[in-house]
């Protein structure tokens, strides 16, 4: 048997099986009900709610201390002696690096084909929402993490959930916060596997192929996919060995890149079609209250943006703070403000240059996909850049292998932490997960899984369900956080603490 004939003899046995189970999980977590003639997935408006409330909570903290998160990611307040493994712009870069991928390229032109122009605005507005989200579950990420022995540090919802809630509502809350934090660590652990590993690998696979003579060219072969695979396994075992520290190394330097890559293309592209922003500006917020051809009107492109920004930027799942945990501070808040940057880049920023491209360029294919209403995707974009840049499929292949590369680095982090919540941090544990990490992503280059994929999804939206609920619980702990951070500031801007000075308490942690 061919190596291609037993792969998809896999993909279908596997299918087989786990499809009933999936559209099950789907329709149950993804449930919509009808508004104003068109579905609203309850997850979708879950997550914007939670946005909404913190928004109100924390008094806009996502606008009133935006530049002081900028300074805290500067280095300006770092404190000496403090316990963490990497610094405030490496924690951002590797959480940034889990969530900008190709939902930012896809997801984005699938919002503007079904919900039309207006969909940015609404996409825009639930990116703000969700970094007070992100701020309250970052903070919290902080404030319970355990500091190891070693040094190394392990957080995320399956500590802050047992240990915030044990210290709220005693051992009742101690009880429930450890049924949550193993259902979080599960939920966790499958998605990255499926979600964050073999489907990035296999859509940066196909998006190589596509350039590089389509199935019948170079690396079109089983054996080419083979080889992707076993390259791409290579380099993320080395650098999961190297821990978050090597993580972090990696991803503050190929975000920044993939980042400024993709945004430079877009603004090649908009400065071309300069003349057409403004009228691009006013399609946008019209199309928000007055759209054209969407199914639901206002309501339906509301919809679009919002559901599309939730899936982007993960604000409330709980996954961001894994990494962000790993910071070098004595005060969690100053992580959860840097944490609030994070929408801001990935949808705010990255989605919305995206959108902008496709409204100006304005390629047939898009034309195509809102007369149809169908999906569209990466071939949107991509004919949207080739207005331009006729060259461009070849920048993308590289941002895409970027993208995919990245989020496959943070989540093999993200999944080393549940799964060691789940198995212990013996070092037989970890270096099995490991090899099974990298197995999967070679995995990822031969066969497409899409049913489990789709099972990924569901799951790691479940945990938002979880994950919110203890933030509501935990976000008086927050509060008074912010409060201690914000008095630090002020002390230090003041003069009256330097960076010398280590007598701040620090996080509470457990060696």
């Amino acid at each position: 048997m061919s190596l291609d004939a037993f792969t998809d003899s896999v993909d279908k046995a596997v299918s087989s099986f786990f499809e009933p189970i999936a559209t099950w999980l789907g329709e149950v977590v993804f449930y919509a009900v009808p508004v104003g003639g068109t579905d609203l997935p309850l997850i979708v408006a879950w997550l914007v709610v939670a946005g909404l409330i913190f928004t109100g909570w924390f008094g806009f903290v996502q606008f009133r201390k935006f530049l002081l998160a900028v300074d805290v990611v500067r280095g300006k307040y770092d404190e000496k002696g403090s316990a963490g493994e990497v610094n405030h712009f490496q924690a951002l870069t590797a959480a940034v690096s889990g969530t900008v991928g190709l939902g930012n390229i896809a997801g984005v032109a699938v919002a503007v084909s079904i919900g039309g122009p207006g969909a940015t605005f609404w996409m825009i507005l639930c990116g703000l929402l969700g970094m007070a989200t992100k701020f309250v579950e970052v903070t919290l990420g902080v404030k319970y993490r355990e500091v190891h022995a070693d040094g190394t540090v392990s957080g995320g919802p399956m500590h802050y959930l047992p240990k915030g809630l044990a210290d709220r509502f005693g051992k009742n809350g101690k009880t429930f916060g450890k049924v949550l934090a193993v259902l979080a660590s599960f939920m966790i652990l499958f998605f990255g596997l499926f979600g964050g590993n073999l489907f990035q690998v296999n859509q940066s696979y196909a998006q190589l192929v596509s350039v590089a003579g389509g199935e019948d060219g170079a690396i079109g072969s089983s054996t080419g996919a083979l080889f992707f695979g076993i390259l791409i396994a290579a380099l993320v075992g080395i650098v999961l060995l190297g821990g978050i520290r090597s993580i972090a190394n990696v991803t503050s330097k190929l975000v920044p890149s993939m980042a400024g890559i993709y945004i430079v293309a877009c603004l090649i592209v908009i400065l071309v079609n300069i003349t057409a922003v403004p009228d691009a500006l006013v399609s946008i917020v019209e199309g928000a209250f007055n759209p054209e051809g969407v199914a639901g009107g206002v309501l339906g492109a509301l919809i679009i943006g919002f559901k599309r920004a939730a899936f982007s930027n993960e604000a409330g799942l709980g996954s961001a703070p894994i990494a962000h945990s790993a910071v070098k501070t004595k005060h969690p808040a100053s992580e959860g403000l840097v944490a609030l940057l994070e929408p801001f880049i990935d949808t705010v920023i990255i989605c919305t240059m995206t959108a902008l491209t496709i409204v100006i360029a304005n390629p047939a294919s898009w034309a195509e996909a809102r007369e149809d209403q169908s999906i569209g995707g990466v071939t949107i974009t991509s004919d949207a850049f080739g207005t331009v840049l006729p060259w461009f499929p070849y920048i993308l292949t590289l941002a895409v292998m970027l993208f995919a590369i990245s989020t496959v680095l943070t989540w093999g982090y993200y999944c080393l932490k549940a799964w060691t919540h789940l198995f212990g941090r013996s070092k037989a544990s970890e270096l099995t997960f490991k090899v099974i990490y990298t197995l999967f992503a070679v995995a990822g280059s031969l066969l497409t899984l899409q049913t489990l994929i789709d099972m990924a999804d569901a799951v790691l939206f479940m945990l938002a369900v979880i994950n919110i609920i203890g933030l509501y619980l935990l976000a008086p702990v927050v509060k008074r956080e912010l409060n201690s951070f914000l008095e630090f500031v002020r002390a230090r801007d003041a003069g009256e603490i330097d960076e010398a000075d280590e007598d701040q308490e620090p996080v509470k942690s457990t060696a």
